[in-house]
């Protein structure tokens, strides 16, 4: 199951830089249409819609990656004063609201792809972009999410079912202050070193 979660873990990374890379075109297209608009009075055309699917895009294939890091955003006031028990029971009940809420947005965004392709739906714009094309490379960055959080969930639900409560945490629960200064000092180590792994 480790063995998933690291090859899980990989390809989200790629799938995370592409998404980057692809917020970056993004970035430059549309620096490119406001350049064209102010020296040659003539925009490229189409960059707020290009953008738009560019973001729904990547930010679906990010999800995976940055859950797998846990580096989703959660309220921790109360938390970190919980016994260790209750906040592994916690972390668990919180990757199963992630995976119901994921999953339900998924089959959603999935018939939204589907009428679009049976209805031949294209933008009602000048690119007349045909939307199953965005909307099925935005659904498949879902289904990618839901395969990576059934690998931690199941994971998770081992950990705690065998009482290996530090496991749970380090699937499900939340970055504690020590280890993301430990991250922050081997990054700035790796910097020093000129070692870019």
């Amino acid at each position: 199951m480790d063995a998933l979660l690291r090859k899980a873990t990989t390809l989200s990374r790629w799938a995370s830089w592409v998404a980057g890379l692809l917020t970056l075109a993004s970035v430059l297209y549309i620096t490119l249409d406001v350049l064209a608009r102010r020296i040659l009075g003539a925009p490229l055309g189409g960059s707020d819609e290009l953008s738009g699917y560019a973001f729904a895009i990547s930010i679906s294939w990010a999800l995976s990656f940055a859950t797998l890091q846990r580096a989703n955003i959660r309220v921790d006031a109360l938390y970190q004063h919980l016994p260790v028990r209750v906040c592994a029971l916690l972390d668990w009940i919180a990757l199963v609201a992630l995976a119901i809420f994921i999953v339900v947005m998924t089959r959603w965004a999935g018939e939204v792809a589907l009428t679009s392709w049976t209805r031949n739906a294209t933008a009602n714009t000048t690119l007349g972009t045909p939307l199953w094309i965005p909307q099925a490379l935005w659904v498949l960055g879902l289904l990618w999410f839901c395969l990576v959080l059934a690998l931690m969930l199941l994971r998770a639900s081992i950990a705690l079912v065998t009482g290996d409560l530090p496991g749970v945490q380090r699937i499900a629960g939340m970055r504690t202050a020590q280890e993301e200064a430990r991250e922050e000092a081997e990054s700035g180590r790796r910097m020093v070193h000129g070692d870019g792994t």
